[in-house]
């Protein structure tokens, strides 16, 4: 639901990988966002109304998104999308960073565009870091989400794991979250999560803050 610039990538993306698409917009003009050789289903109307899903085929989805430009048009349809039609895979694009937290914890994943925008231009601005995500009662052991510098781009992991001493359990690569396996190398912009002892996060993102240290 959405046919403006994210929705019309996204349709494209997915009809060019061999889906089935079809995209609702109450706008037809929004269509000429398409590509010519677009092979989906174009619906006009109002994404939230149940004859218009009907229209695009949604007892037959496998997945339903709403980035329309409305926080309360995108949750709306989701939960309709979900619960009248019980399509299993549903996100809605939420640009205030509360009620993104709330509609997820009732249940619809939602992408918080502001929320994730702002973290996004921080890691680029400011200096690699390492933060506490999770530690045991005890504070024997942790988990550490951590931004490495330039330098370990294009690390493997098991390299990166005996340099730092640490061992990395996942990544989240370009809104992905991945399970750390041996040829993974470290990409620009990855959040590695890191399990380590105890709970001070200051010596790997000492380490992580400037180029490894290789021994020749």
């Amino acid at each position: 639901m959405g046919c403006g610039r994210v929705g019309a990538r996204l349709a494209s993306t997915l009809d060019a990988a061999g889906h089935s698409v079809a995209v609702i917009d109450q706008d037809s003009k929004a269509f000429s966002r398409l590509p010519s050789d677009f092979s989906g289903r174009r619906v006009t109307g109002v994404g939230m109304d149940r004859d218009c899903l009907r229209q695009a085929n949604i007892k037959e989805a496998y997945a339903f998104a709403a980035v329309s430009s409305g926080d309360n048009s995108n949750i709306i349809a989701a939960r309709v999308a979900r619960e009248v039609f019980h399509v299993e895979h549903v996100v809605a694009r939420i640009y205030d960073p509360a009620r993104a937290y709330l509609y997820e914890r009732l249940g619809i994943p939602t992408v918080a565009t502001v929320q994730r925008t702002a973290e996004s231009m921080l890691r680029r601005m400011l200096p690699p870091d390492a933060s506490l995500t999770w530690s045991h009662p005890t504070g024997s052991v942790a988990l550490v989400n951590a931004t490495p510098s330039p330098g370990w781009y294009g690390l493997r992991f098991p390299v990166v794991e005996e340099l730092t001493g640490c061992r990395i359990v996942f990544t989240s690569r370009l809104g992905s979250i991945r399970t750390a396996s041996p040829d993974l190398v470290v990409q620009e912009h990855d959040q590695l999560y890191f399990a380590v002892n105890g709970t001070e996060t200051g010596p790997l993102r000492d380490l992580l803050a400037s180029a490894p240290r290789m021994e020749e």
